[in-house]
């Protein structure tokens, strides 16, 4: 399995205005290097997918603000961020989460309770067994949305077996899916936005489509907006790192591109032509790495080779450029390139003896192929989707929407 580390740029590049965000849509975005062979379940059950929010910062141990780390299994967090609020004799409002986690998991991450003046709620009075309240201390601040630096994952994947459910030896599969591994622990992940940011079924992207492009009229809440604008630019953006992919040049610098700093979201246009010539190697080795927009108010800061490309994409979704261009939206960008292993955070997987008999046994799609299951263990910075790296590696079947499908 390899990847063409030439560039094809000198080829016309060309973007599919997709305006579904579904899973045909998704498994049509360019893989890095080729599609998965192997395919697995993730979510069976809870504790198949593990997450655990980090924050970058130490907690004051006084102030008028509860931080409570709470681990919930089988729940939404907005839902517990409800009943935190019920426990506490306070508005929902006054409830902080750093973001929403899944619910067909078991997830562990901080809440805050503003309490101006008042004691801690009763622990001993909560009432719900699948919401544990595991630790607390005081602050000075509520919890901000989006103020985590990541999530630690570990995730199972089961009931592995070829796509094409060919008769391909057990260890041949291995070997395809460690390789992948051993891929993105030196090259990285396409940075794509992930299922969830365009709602359910892409339901936040067709409506920002009906909105922005249509015209027609939208009562929303302001929550809502958010959702519907950010899914039109992230949609965008997936489509500019497809088609970079495509041409194989999405972790190589073309003249022109905004880079972005390892570790930082600062980005910026080289023009300095001593400091050009470095760029090549910086972003092969990592420290840098080439942007892609999200689009909005603002004119485009790349040049040359890239402007081209980027006004191509102008082209194809001019009437998505203006929309959000009216809302006042302003542009910003986002890498490419994702690097999941590091020094701090290394990617590791191990091999775990199958357990299939408990939910495959009556599923006509899987066929025994004597696979083990696999466990996968790293780090993401916020705003980085897990199941964007899981795509790279085995092609995922939700566990959970297949059941829906089937009690249809």
């Amino acid at each position: 399995m390899t990847q063409d580390s030439t560039s094809n740029f000198d080829r016309p590049v060309e973007f599919i205005k997709s305006e579904m965000a579904d899973e045909a849509a998704f498994s049509a975005l360019n893989y890095a290097t080729q599609a998965p062979v192997v395919s697995g379940y993730l979510r069976v059950k809870p504790e198949d997918f593990l997450v655990e929010e980090q924050i970058a910062y130490d907690l004051s141990g006084d102030g008028e603000h509860l931080w409570i780390w709470v681990e919930k299994t089988g729940e939404n967090s907005d839902w517990v961020a409800g009943e935190l609020a019920k426990w506490a004799g306070v508005s929902k409002k006054n409830v902080g989460l750093a973001g929403q986690k899944d619910r067909h998991a078991v997830t562990r991450q901080w809440f805050s309770i503003t309490l101006p003046g008042k004691p801690n709620p009763d622990f001993d009075a909560w009432p719900h067994d699948s919401v544990r309240l595991l630790k607390h201390c005081r602050h000075q601040r509520k919890l901000q949305k989006g103020g985590l630096s990541g999530n630690q994952f570990v995730i199972r994947l089961r009931g592995l077996q070829s796509v094409d459910q060919r008769t391909l030896p057990a260890g041949e599969l291995q070997n395809n899916i460690e390789q992948r591994i051993h891929f993105i622990r030196t090259q990285g992940v396409p940075n794509y936005f992930g299922e969830q940011r365009f709602g359910h079924s892409g339901n936040n992207l067709r409506k920002a489509i009906a909105w922005l492009v249509e015209g027609k009229s939208m009562r929303m809440k302001p929550n809502q907006r958010s959702l519907y604008l950010s899914a039109m630019r992230s949609w965008v953006f997936n489509q500019y790192l497809s088609a970079r992919i495509e041409a194989g040049i999405w972790d190589q610098y073309i003249s022109g591109d905004a880079l972005n700093l390892q570790g930082s979201s600062r980005w910026f246009v080289e023009t300095d032509g001593s400091e050009i010539e470095k760029l090549p190697q910086r972003v092969s080795s990592g420290d840098l790495h080439p942007t892609g927009p999200l689009i909005g108010e603002g004119d485009l800061p790349v040049m040359q080779e890239a402007k081209a490309l980027e006004e191509a994409l102008y082209e194809t979704f001019r009437d998505w450029f203006e929309g959000l261009k009216n809302q006042r939206l302003k542009a910003d960008r986002r890498a490419l390139r994702l690097l999941v292993s590091s020094e701090q955070h290394a990617f590791n997987y191990r091999w775990l003896e199958a357990d299939n008999t408990s939910f495959l046994e009556n599923d006509e799609d899987f066929k025994e192929q004597g696979l083990p299951d696999l466990e996968l263990s790293f780090f993401l910075p916020a705003g980085s989707f897990a199941t964007m790296v899981l795509r790279e590696i085995v092609q995922i079947v939700d566990y959970q929407k297949k059941l829906k499908l089937v009690k249809k």
